[in-house]
């Protein structure tokens, strides 16, 4: 939710804020028809909406289907546990608009507080362009196309990140004579290290996936597959290894993490006994103790 607030103040609408850039105006390859299935009535106007269809996607907001630039769905049987949050403002290529950061930040706050959901895979539905968020479970970006400028940052602003090795990323702010203003001057060195990441914004360079794994500005990379999801799947097979694990016990590590890098190690120590004390409590610390125990996989329930 910072990420956003911050990005809709100093940016406030698409034809003021820099957002993920234009293909068209950087020599990617043009669009496609974006096909949707599934698509409900919402019972309301300007109203947050929950709930399922056949195809087991939520649709948030408003009056028609072509206002809806960011979605929800929820994956089920073995993958229950996992959501997709869906950016699919097609006609500007996911650039940063005052409805998508709106749209962003509704879903994001729905989101925060369900416990049902373990993982959050945020990824585009508009081809060759990647356009999250402070969640307590884990998220993951894959990047399948661009993620130039506000694209990145919304990427840096994930725990995780996938590519295809054909994708094109870079803070490339200063090539239009503005700076990374929705914390990618602050991300991309906690990223990368501080020398590399100066180098990465004075320059305004961008790296393809392969790049920047050898980097550590993701996480993974992969050769792009015929449907151009490649970076998606490998998304969802990192979130498929998470999914497994003691929901609490996870939120609890990220919120160790998080918190303790901007401190001091004793400051540190500290913030990790505290969420270490509330995981004590919970039954599934008593579960996995016993599964261990009795040589058998654990089953969580978050509880």
């Amino acid at each position: 939710m910072t990420f956003l607030r911050r990005f809709a103040i100093r940016h406030g609408s698409l034809s003021r804020g820099l957002g993920a850039l234009s293909p068209a105006s950087l020599g990617a390859p043009g669009s496609v028809t974006l096909h949707r299935v599934g698509v409900e009535k919402l019972p309301s106007r300007g109203l947050p909406f929950t709930g399922h269809n056949d195809t087991h996607t939520s649709w948030l907001h408003t009056e028609t289907p072509e206002s809806v630039e960011v979605d929800l769905k929820r994956l089920d049987g073995e993958d229950t546990g996992i959501a997709d949050v869906l950016m699919c403002r097609q006609k500007a290529k996911n650039a940063l608009g005052r409805v998508f950061v709106s749209q962003m930040r509704e879903l994001v706050s729905s989101l925060h507080h369900d416990t049902a959901v373990r993982v959050v895979v945020f990824r585009s539905l508009v081809q060759g362009v990647f356009c999250a968020a402070l969640l307590p479970m884990p998220t993951v970006a894959a990047v399948d196309g661009f993620a130039l400028g506000g694209g990145l940052e919304l990427a840096l602003a994930c725990d995780l990140r996938t590519a295809a090795n054909s994708a094109q990323m870079g803070l490339i702010e200063t090539t239009r004579g503005l700076l990374p203003g929705a914390g990618g001057s602050q991300r991309l060195p906690r990223a990368v290290g501080f020398a590399l990441a100066k180098e990465l914004i004075f320059t305004g360079r961008r790296v393809d996936g392969q790049r920047a794994v050898d980097m550590g500005l993701v996480n993974r990379a992969t050769e792009q597959n015929s449907d151009g999801d490649a970076a998606y799947r490998e998304a969802l097979s990192l979130a498929r290894e998470i999914l497994p694990q003691a929901p609490i016990a996870v939120r609890m590590a990220k919120e160790a993490m998080n918190r303790g890098m901007e401190v001091d190690i004793t400051s540190g120590m500290a913030i990790e006994r505290m969420c270490y004390a509330r995981v004590i409590p919970t039954r599934d610390r008593q579960e996995g103790m016993a599964a261990f125990i009795e040589k058998r996989p654990p089953r969580y329930i978050g509880e």
